[in-house]
């Protein structure tokens, strides 16, 4: 088994280089550098090793508590007194007060390290957000700081039984209770439901307070105990038995009169939680990347040392000697750097802040980008390995494994390129896709900035654009990796593997050019 080994160069060089960090007026490269190194040391000596262990063991559930895998409890302490939950809450409320391209470096290597652990710990960055937008100036000081000291971890209660990707059908309710309300219903699908490393859990709820579809969603803070210590009324019912992120526990949740607050206006709660939810889809698309990330290193150094047939000379030859396994290497490690170009200008332009409708069209791309560049990256990887790679030992088929969710939740794919193909392509978000393209230099821009131009123009003349969602998707998809492929080619000496990132490169612009041709005519056709 090979140990996890953070991307930090990797990521760094895209945040510099390829996604426009360094046009953020608050940026600190030299500090960036320091405080990825601080966090990849502490992911590779702490939080990966019990990656695997944590995989086998599973949290159980006993009297209505789950308890989390052996370690985990004492990997959380240190990760609290090291100061890491704190990392985007402004100083005032206990935090360091960063932005959002520090969180990105360190959610990738920590999903990385530990996809499970990060799970249930990542909720609290957006959780904060929330807060901060939507709290009174009370509650901000009543949940920040215990946020921000580790002391509470999040959770997000959107989906019932009968009430998925539509939350009109959302029939938990919610009422008043003197100043306080009373939430009773039934959640599904709750990362961290339930854990026993923090001392509290803050879970943010969509209630129903009326029943006027989704303008009748409100949203709730609701404490694991009530203000005198007692137990809330909500009782963790069993933990799903899943495919993957086995020491992640999602749970379902029964609240029976648990006392809650609201947050922000009432029948505003679907605008709150879209705060938290933006936040938790540009994680997943960097979930994805860390797997993917993950399996190009597992696989080549594999294929390095793996000596399998002869070459030309009749010398033995290692596997990636190979043609076959060269193209699937390539293709996985093009895949993570591509995604992870796509996700990185998402978080730059969202933390610039002066193109929201740029980044309204990039966050759907960025998530499904990411997350099927992570389950083809781990089937890839499991491909160079042969036999191996479907062995436990070599890790691949967890990470295949965990990273096959990360497609369904925070909105399933499908749902993401509808999207694109229906309300975004018609507004000003994509006109702001437009002008980014238009902005970019050379020959290959230009023509995928044309295609793209002429792929809107043929969705719009369509009744019913639905069903070209997908060949849509391929193509903005493609469309944009031509822009960032070519900063990565005019970059590529600011990296120590700079003949690396030109093959790979320069292997991708010949493969886009008859891709975006291809999607093209696929959606004329139709």
């Amino acid at each position: 088994m090979k140990p996890f080994v953070a991307p930090v160069e990797d990521i760094l060089f895209t945040l510099n280089h390829v996604a426009g960090a360094k046009e953020l007026p608050d940026w600190d490269a030299e500090f960036a550098s320091e405080i990825a190194g601080h966090f990849a040391s502490f992911a590779e000596g702490e939080i990966a090793p019990l990656d695997e262990s944590g995989d086998l063991e599973g949290c159980t559930l006993t009297e209505g508590r789950v308890t989390m895998p052996a370690g985990f409890k004492d990997l959380y302490k240190s990760y609290a007194e090291q100061g890491w939950p704190g990392l985007t809450i402004p100083e005032e409320f206990g935090g360091q007060g960063m932005g959002a391209m520090m969180l990105a470096i360190t959610s990738e290597i920590f999903s990385g390290a530990n996809h499970s652990m990060q799970m249930v710990t990542g909720l609290v960055p957006g959780a904060a957000r929330t807060l901060l937008r939507f709290g009174t100036d009370e509650q901000k000081a009543r949940y920040l700081p215990s946020l921000a000291s580790g002391e509470t971890l999040a959770t997000m209660c959107l989906t019932e039984p009968g009430a998925g990707s539509d939350l009109s059908r959302v029939r938990c309710r919610a009422i008043p209770d003197g100043d306080s309300w009373q939430i009773s219903g039934e959640k599904i699908f709750i990362s961290g439901g339930d854990q026993d490393m923090s001392d509290k859990i803050l879970h943010l709820v969509l209630a129903r307070t009326s029943d006027n579809g989704i303008k009748g969603l409100s949203l709730f803070l609701c404490p694991c105990t009530r203000a005198n210590g007692s137990r809330n009324g909500i009782t963790v019912t069993r933990i799903e038995e899943k495919m993957g992120l086995h020491a992640s526990p999602t749970c379902q949740l029964v609240f029976d009169g648990a006392e809650a607050e609201l947050i922000g206006d009432e029948g505003q709660g679907l605008m709150a939680m879209f705060t938290m939810m933006n936040h938790a889809r540009a994680d997943v698309a960097l979930q994805g990347v860390a797997h993917a990330a993950r399996a190009h290193d597992v696989a080549a150094s594999y294929a390095a040392e793996r000596q399998q047939g002869r070459d030309a000379d009749g010398q033995p030859v290692t596997l990636d000697g190979h043609a076959d396994v060269r193209r699937m290497l390539d293709e996985i490690d093009a895949a993570a750097l591509g995604a992870r170009a796509i996700a990185h200008l998402s978080f730059v332009t969202m933390e610039k802040g002066d193109n929201p409708d740029l980044v309204e069209f990039l966050t759907p791309l960025a998530k499904v980008s990411g997350t099927e560049a992570g389950i083809r990256g781990a089937e890839q990887g499991m491909q160079v390995l042969g036999g191996y790679g479907y062995l436990r030992e070599y890790r691949l088929e967890q990470t295949y494994r965990d990273a096959r969710i990360t497609s369904i939740y925070e909105g399933a794919n499908g749902i993401h390129e509808r999207m694109l193909a229906t309300r975004l392509v018609s507004g000003s978000p994509a006109d702001a896709f437009a002008d980014f393209l238009s902005g970019e230099r050379g020959d290959d821009a230009a023509a995928a900035h044309w295609e793209w131009i002429e792929a809107r123009r043929v969705l719009l003349s369509r009744e019913d654009p639905m069903s070209l969602a997908h060949e849509f998707y391929l193509l903005t998809r493609d469309a944009l990796l031509t822009a960032l492929w070519g900063r990565f080619m005019a970059a590529c000496q600011h990296h120590s593997q700079q003949q690396r990132l030109l093959r790979v490169a320069e292997t991708q612009m010949r493969q886009l050019s008859v891709r975006r041709t291809g999607h093209l005519a696929l959606l004329s056709a139709a």
